[in-house]
């Protein structure tokens, strides 16, 4: 069987980025208060994490720089949103913040790589 690693690529930014910008839109529609009462102003660097870098990411424009952000955001995320589970298991027996890890691991995959040939921008090293 023949490989196809940009197809492959493809399916992950899809995944990572179409899967992150639910968060970005559900914070977008509830609006941003809740997170500005208790970050101030970084409150609104959430959108970049959870809106715009997802965008790129599923455009495949920039993936490289966008995968940093999102990475970024998902840390942040686990420190200050997440910190009481940093460690532990769910009731299920899974890891209690699994989804952001997969986020976080899905987004620095994405870094090494880059974008593939299934992409709006190829020819730049952030690509």
């Amino acid at each position: 069987m023949q490989k196809n690693t940009d197809l492959g690529l493809l399916v992950l930014r899809i995944s990572i980025g179409g899967l992150m910008l639910f968060h970005g839109v559900a914070k977008m529609i509830h609006g941003i208060s809740f997170l500005t009462e208790s970050m101030g102003a970084f409150g609104y660097t959430v959108y970049i994490g959870e809106v715009i870098a997802p965008l790129a990411i599923l455009l495949g424009w920039r993936t490289r720089i966008a995968s940093v952000f999102l990475a970024i955001t998902c840390i942040v995320a686990m420190a200050i949103a997440h910190a009481d589970t940093l460690f532990a298991i769910s009731e299920h027996g899974g890891y209690a913040n699994e989804l952001l890890m997969l986020f976080l691991l899905g987004s620095i995959s994405l870094f090494f790589t880059g974008a593939g040939k299934y992409a709006l921008s190829t020819k730049n090293n952030w690509d």
